[in-house]
């Protein structure tokens, strides 16, 4: 089982978010120009960098885990604050 902490392949993640014909839709990709296959192409290349940080709310886990541990910023570092308590 993965935990926050633990990569995922981007063909693990592509599947968790339900698939290349789903992710696609999620995109905006239209199916009649390839967008179902451009991800499934990621299945075996890796989601392209810039795809993931124009959605960080589908492809980086820690910002869309950030509501479980709440952090303040210090120094560019994420420190758990004192007193935190898990949601």
């Amino acid at each position: 089982m993965n935990t926050p902490d633990t990569p995922i392949s981007d063909a693990e993640l592509i599947k968790s978010l339900g698939g290349p014909t789903k992710l696609a839709e999620l995109l905006g990709y239209d199916k009649a120009s390839g967008g179902v296959q451009r991800v499934q192409n990621w299945t075996t290349r890796g989601i392209p960098a810039a795809v993931k940080l124009q959605r960080p709310d589908l492809f980086i886990r820690s910002v869309v885990t950030a509501e479980a541990a709440p952090a303040r910023i210090t120094g560019g570092v994420a420190v758990e604050e004192e007193g935190a308590q898990a949601r």
